[in-house]
């Protein structure tokens, strides 16, 4: 008040000196309002981040969760064809796995439903959602087909990211091989981001935990740690985390680097899950085959590509005979999945005994190697098996930034409904990627924390 008082005083003298000058002018009220405004506009009003005063400064979006809420396609999901089938998996005492209770999934009853929408919305450890696919028939050799069970994300715009992660679902497996690609153009074209394998080399064709240099920072890589960390050492053990600048020498540099910009600009991020497990091979000694041990040069190679092929024909018969309604309990094979009529579905317990009456029995697998296909090749509940081999995640994230080039402080709904930069600087664009009409007097330039590099105009 005493402030406001001073500035009235101070004024009062020139404002009577114009009114006699120039005539009527403003009410004095409005006069005072109007320069108190003024002076102090800068203390009502929140700084601009892309300014400094006058003076133009590198400004860039929050880091955000670029997937939370957003649309996620995916090749499989259980359920979307009628009720079906699909058990947990367990960990027992000494590391071993098992298999658990079995339930029922059904696209058409909310408590039963898996879709793709859970992937991406509020991750809460006290309610987790899951997507769940459709169970798989269990891949018993190398050379069987792979899953290539894809989810795809679209980011509505070009992000920078930081990371990608996903967040596997409790008494779920672990995926063994998984591909993450990304796209820099709304999914016309794909490029490899990284792989997770336990065999790198013969699954992707890449080395194992490759060192990367300066000649090669756009290299995918591929590594085994997920197996026994979160990922890349990040995370918990049902968790992969995949860091876009790890490893990569310009990270320290990256406002120097074009290169590792580029890298990590994506607008769409696709996961491909190609081996839930990899399959077991034949030790250089023996092998087993029904039960009985052979040794390798007593059976010879040509026999043992027989049983091969032997057993991958069964499998296809045993999938399709399930494709052409016939019982899929008529063998010992693992079926692709379960279907259940809808009077049987009145509660997990129901099931359970439904399960227990089709002679579906908890299996527990005795080490830590032994992977589900093998339980059912030596015939210890197959179709309990088969059931639990599907894949389940429970939260799809992917942190970064929304790709201003250092020139906006936050994106906006544009035309159209795009996302686009709050551009400044006298920048345009949908990420502030070229100057304004009329400001071409110096080149674009992505803006530096040295240099904010605001396009300028000749007036």
């Amino acid at each position: 008040m005493t402030e406001k008082r001073s500035l009235r005083r101070f004024f009062r003298p020139w404002i009577v000196l114009a009114t006699v000058l120039f005539g009527q002018l403003l009410p004095l009220q409005q006069v005072h309002g109007e320069i108190y405004t003024k002076m102090f506009s800068s203390q009502q009003n929140p700084s601009d981040p892309c300014y400094d005063e006058d003076r133009p400064r590198r400004c860039i979006p929050d880091f955000v969760n670029a997937a939370f809420g957003a649309t996620v396609e995916a090749s499989s999901t259980c359920g979307t064809g009628g009720p079906t089938r699909y058990c947990d998996v367990t960990d027992e005492p000494g590391g071993t796995t098992g298999i658990g209770h079995c339930h029922v999934c059904d696209d058409s009853t909310p408590r039963r439903r898996f879709p793709a929408s859970y992937l991406t919305d509020l991750n809460n450890p006290n309610n987790v959602t899951c997507w769940r696919s459709e169970p798989l028939v269990s891949s018993q050799s190398f050379s069987a087909p792979p899953d290539n069970i894809t989810l795809t994300l679209s980011l509505g715009k070009k992000y920078e990211l930081t990371y990608v992660s996903l967040q596997f679902c409790p008494r779920a497996a672990k995926p063994d091989s998984i591909a993450i690609y990304k796209s820099m153009d709304y999914g016309k074209t794909w490029q490899p981001f990284q792989f997770y394998s336990s065999q790198c080399r013969r699954v992707y064709g890449r080395p194992n935990r490759a060192t990367i240099t300066k000649a090669n920072e756009q290299e995918a890589r591929c590594t085994d740690s997920h197996r026994y960390t979160g990922g890349d050492g990040l995370g918990p053990v049902g968790r992969i985390a995949f860091s876009t600048l790890e490893g990569r020498p310009s990270a320290a540099d990256f406002d120097n680097s074009p290169v590792l910009q580029d890298w990590v600009t994506a607008t769409d991020i696709r996961v491909v899950f190609n081996r839930l497990h990899m399959p077991q091979q034949p030790s250089p000694d023996q092998v087993s085959h029904n039960g009985e041990e052979h040794h390798v040069a007593a059976i010879g190679l040509e026999e043992l590509t027989k049983r091969e092929r032997e057993r991958e024909e069964r499998l296809k018969s045993q999938k399709n005979a399930i494709l052409h309604g016939q019982d899929p309990l008529v063998t010992a094979l693992p079926s692709v999945h379960q279907v259940i009529a809808p009077q049987e579905m009145q509660s997990n317990d129901a099931i359970d005994a439904v399960v227990r009456d089709m002679g579906f029995v908890p299996v527990t697998i005795s080490s830590t190697t032994t992977t589900l296909a093998s339980v059912a090749m030596n015939g210890l509940g197959p179709a309990t098996a088969t059931m639990a081999h599907h894949y389940a995640v429970s939260d799809f994230a992917v942190g970064g930034r929304c790709k201003c080039n250092g020139h906006a402080a936050r994106c906006i709904p544009g035309k159209d409904g795009e996302v686009v930069c709050e551009c400044r600087h006298n920048t345009a664009g949908r990420d502030c990627e070229r100057c304004r009409p009329f400001h071409f007097d110096r080149p674009w330039a992505r803006a530096t924390a040295r240099d904010a590099n605001e396009c300028k105009g000749s007036f």
